[in-house]
């Protein structure tokens, strides 16, 4: 099974599909082994990350593992969290911020992914792109994120952790009190790493 993930990774990496829709040309970021516990779908790149090569290398991904309460170092080891995002290439810019992930990734490359992800015991669903999808979701960002418990224990739906989120969380103190308190119990209790909060 690893060596299959390999190959599929090696696939998706070289993915051209909507190279033609891209702004800065197709670099597909994911990461994943088949070993790994915790899987993050999260929406696409931004510029940053797209120039690095390196998922939620930016302040969102602080925040995000600052949520989950776990170190670079853990985070980035695949062989405990998969990095899976919505779109895996910058799709560009829009209004009001980057625009949606391309729809092209997830139907193409999700499954395959999945199947080769056996020891997945938490799906984090960041943003309503991820939600819509695995969740079948008609239910608003905040509703969603409210009714975390009905989800689990396989999906926990979050916010996105951008900066651009800041007045959503200002408005909603029980996102900090509860569901990242809860979070951070479930990442620890799977990685088995030391509760912090």
């Amino acid at each position: 099974m690893p060596a299959k993930l390999d190959r599929l990774l090696k696939e998706i990496r070289a993915c051209k599909v909507c190279a033609a829709s891209l702004p800065l040309g197709p670099k597909p970021i994911v990461s994943a082994k088949s070993t790994a516990k915790i899987l993050i779908v999260g929406q696409a790149p931004g510029t940053k990350v797209h120039a690095s090569g390196i998922p939620w290398d930016d302040a969102s991904g602080d925040r995000l593992r600052n949520w989950m309460g776990i170190s670079r170092e853990i985070f980035y080891d695949p062989s405990k969290i998969a990095i899976v995002p919505m779109g895996f290439c910058y799709p560009g810019k829009g209004a009001s911020g980057d625009l949606p992930p391309r729809p092209e990734c997830a139907p193409l490359w999700h499954q395959k992914i999945l199947e080769l992800l056996p020891e997945i015991k938490l799906t984090l669903l960041i943003g309503q792109f991820a939600q819509n999808y695995y969740l079948q979701n008609k239910k608003n960002l905040t509703d969603t994120v409210k009714a975390f418990k009905t989800y689990g224990p396989k999906y926990f739906p979050l916010v996105h952790p951008s900066p651009r989120n800041q007045i959503w969380m200002k408005k909603n103190p029980w996102f900090e009190k509860t569901v990242i308190r809860e979070l951070k119990k479930s990442v620890a209790s799977i990685l088995q790493v030391k509760l912090s909060f």
